[in-house]
């Protein structure tokens, strides 16, 4: 099933779609798609629900998201572009939750920037508590999966001293959706075809098997140094064709426009700002 959440910002209401892609009306069934929830998604008609009119604004598929963790240089390609070594064992860094952005809503960049950059990633999301994961039960504990923009403002990344974390945190730099889809819908988290436009032109274009640590392998690795929660988002890394890997380097500026598509998990589009 496709979940998502509808509505002005912090007002988001829960929603699924219908077989035909319309949006219906979950608000009467579960109070947010957060929480317990992820770990027991109903499991309904999605034809026995209202129908919801017009084009109402999608937000992030999940509320109350404790935790953003991601993944740097899960793609052997993506690592050469960067001129870094393949890591020996996850590049886990946070990301800061008031970073999260609805997938279709613009991208602000902050002050002082110049070389922000774009990032498809595929975003895991955690039903269930869970420690001490093994190979075996690992993806039981995931709600489902969606797309992660893991926007990137590369000089307070890498040239501002401390950690990644500094260009990753900026406000809106984390659109999250636009669907959670669940895992037998989703298919194989290792076969997912990435890709992302910038006005129109290909820029990224990947797939989920070429990554180095396999979401199975993430989720064990994580859950030996972590709880991880319902609602934790996991982005887990990016094909290549980021910005900084061109030449020469490219990166955004205001009225750009990205185009973020995972096979079977939907599409964003942001629209690029100057922050104010």
């Amino acid at each position: 099933m496709r979940f998502v959440r509808y509505g002005a910002v912090g007002a988001e209401k829960p929603g699924v779609l219908d077989a035909e892609g319309g949006l219906r009306d979950l608000s009467e069934e579960i109070d947010d798609l957060s929480g317990a929830v992820l770990a027991d998604l109903p499991r309904i008609d999605p034809e026995r629900l209202p129908c919801v009119a017009g084009n109402p604004r999608l937000g992030v598929p999940v509320g109350r998201i404790g935790k953003i963790i991601c993944i740097g240089l899960n793609y052997s390609d993506h690592a050469a572009e960067a001129g870094m070594e393949e890591p020996e064992e996850p590049i886990v860094f946070m990301k800061a939750t008031s970073a999260l952005n609805g997938p279709n809503d613009p991208v602000l960049l902050p002050r002082g920037s110049q070389k922000s950059d774009w990032e498809v990633e595929l975003g895991v999301v955690i039903g269930q508590e869970a420690k001490y994961l093994n190979e075996d039960n690992a993806l039981d504990c995931v709600a489902g999966y969606t797309i992660v923009n893991d926007l990137s403002e590369r000089a307070f990344q890498t040239e501002r001293g401390g950690q990644w974390t500094k260009g990753k945190s900026c406000d809106t730099f984390g659109p999250v959706g636009p669907w959670l889809v669940t895992p037998d819908e989703a298919g194989d988290p290792q076969n997912l075809a990435m890709e992302l436009d910038l006005n129109g032109a290909a820029a990224q274009r990947g797939n989920s098997s070429a990554m180095i640590f396999t979401v199975t392998q993430i989720l064990v690795h994580l859950s030996e140094m972590m709880r991880l929660e319902p609602g934790d988002v996991i982005a887990t890394g990016t094909p290549p064709g980021v910005g900084m890997g061109m030449k020469p380097p490219r990166f955004l500026q205001e009225g750009d426009e990205m185009a973020l598509r995972i096979a079977g998990l939907g599409e964003q589009r942001q629209k690029v700002m100057r922050d104010a």
